[in-house]
C-alpha cells in the first residue's frame, strides 16, 4: 500500500481532453502525485490546470526513468497507442485506454512482450468500455450461464471515433455520436433474447468541419467505410461550420448499459443491468485510469509483470483503503 508520505508518482503522456481529466482526477486522490506532463508540443505552450505542475518534452521521458511509478497514456487508439504503449512498456509501468476492441488481442501481445522484457506492469484498455463494461459482461456471463449479453452505448460523444474522424484527410474538425436503437433496447430489457446485428443495435452520427477545398463526398465515403469504426453501422455524416461545432458540440456526454438476460430455471427469468450516465466521457475515463494506475503500482511492487487488463485486477487494488477498511465498510 502506498503511504501518504510516499505518493504514487504519476507521469501523464499527452494533454488533451483525457490528459486534463487525469490531472483533475489525480488532485482528488491524496495518495497520488502528478510528477509531470510529457508532451510532443513545445512545453512552454502547454498551460496545465495547476501552474506548479512540471511540463516536459516527450523526448526527455527516458531520462526520468526511476522517477515515475506509473505512466498514464492519454493518446488516441488509432495512431498513438499502438506504437507508444509497447515502446514505453519496455521501460515504465503504465496504463492506457486503447479502445479498438477488434485489435485488443494484437495490442496485448505486443505490450506483453515489451513489459515482460522490461520487467514492468502494463495495463491496457482501461476506461468504461473497454473497462467497466468488460467486467460487467464477464460477471453477467458467469452468474447467468444460460443467457445472452447485450451492450449499448450512448447517446453520447465517442472520443475514439471522434479522433478517428479528425484524422481523415480533408477534415478540419469533427465529433461522432453513438445512438442506441431504442426498439432493440426495449426488447432486451423485456427479457427476450433477440439476435441483433451490430447495425440493429446502434447508429452513428458524425458532424464534420471540412478543410478548405476538401471533397465532401470523398470525406463522407472514407468515414462510412472506415474498418472497426463505421463500416458496420448506419452512419450519417453532417457537414457543419467551425462555429457550429464549437457552439453545439463542445460538451462530451456519454454513457450506456450492459444487460445480461438469462434463466436460472425454466420458470425464472433474470435480467442484470449496469448503467452509466456521464456528463463528461473524458473525465470519467480519466477517473478509471487513475484508479487502475494505483492497481498497476501495487501489482508492479508485487512483481506481477507483463501486460494486464481490468479482468486481471482484484477490485481491492483500486481503492486507497486498506483491506480491513474495505471489509468493514463495503463488504
Amino acid at each position: 500500500m502506498a503511504s501518504t508520505t510516499s505518493p504514487i508518482r504519476i507521469g501523464v503522456i499527452g494533454y488533451g481532453n483525457l490528459g486534463r481529466g487525469v490531472e483533475a482526477a489525480i488532485a482528488l486522490n491524496p495518495d497520488m502525485q502528478l510528477a509531470g506532463i510529457y508532451t510532443r508540443r513545445p512545453p512552454a505552450q502547454l498551460k496545465p490546470g495547476n501552474a506548479d505542475t512540471p511540463v516536459y518534452a516527450m523526448d526527455s521521458l527516458l531520462s526520468h526513468k526511476g522517477q515515475l511509478d506509473v505512466l498514464i497514456l492519454c493518446g488516441g487508439s488509432k495512431d498513438d497507442l499502438p506504437s507508444q504503449t509497447p515502446e514505453l512498456a519496455a521501460h515504465f509501468n503504465l496504463i492506457d485506454s486503447f479502445d479498438t476492441h477488434a485489435r485488443i488481442p494484437e495490442h496485448f501481445a505486443k505490450v506483453d512482450q515489451a513489459a515482460q522484457g522490461g520487467q514492468t506492469t502494463a495495463l491496457i484498455s482501461a476506461g468504461w468500455d473497454p473497462g467497466m463494461f468488460s467486467i460487467n459482461r464477464l460477471m453477467g456471463e458467469a452468474l447467468l450461464p444460460d443467457g445472452a449479453t447485450y451492450t449499448f452505448w450512448g447517446k453520447g460523444l465517442s472520443q475514439g471515433h471522434s479522433d478517428a474522424i479528425r484524422r481523415v484527410p480533408g477534415v478540419a474538425g469533427g465529433v461522432q455520436y453513438t445512438i442506441p436503437v431504442e426498439a432493440a433496447v426495449e426488447k432486451v430489457r423485456s427479457g427476450v433474447r433477440p439476435e441483433l446485428s451490430t447495425r440493429e443495435k446502434h447508429r452513428r452520427q458524425c458532424f464534420v468541419v471540412l478543410q478548405d477545398g476538401a471533397d465532401a463526398d470523398a470525406v463522407r465515403q472514407t468515414i462510412v467505410e472506415m474498418p472497426h469504426y463505421f463500416d458496420e453501422y448506419d452512419t450519417a455524416v453532417h457537414f457543419i461550420s467551425a462555429e457550429e461545432l464549437a457552439r453545439d458540440h463542445g460538451a462530451m456526454p456519454h454513457g450506456g448499459f450492459v444487460i445480461r438476460s438469462g434463466n436460472t430455471s425454466a420458470q425464472s427469468k433474470q435480467v442484470i443491468e449496469y448503467r452509466l450516465q456521464l456528463d463528461s466521457n473524458p473525465e470519467f475515463t480519466s477517473s478509471v485510469l487513475v484508479a487502475y494506475a494505483r492497481a498497476v503500482h501495487r501489482m508492479a511492487q508485487a512483481g506481477q509483470y507483463g501486460c494486464k487488463t481490468v479482468l486481471d485486477v482484484a477490485p481491492s487494488l483500486l481503492s486507497p483503503k486498506s483491506a480491513a477498511q474495505l471489509r468493514a465498510e463495503l463488504l
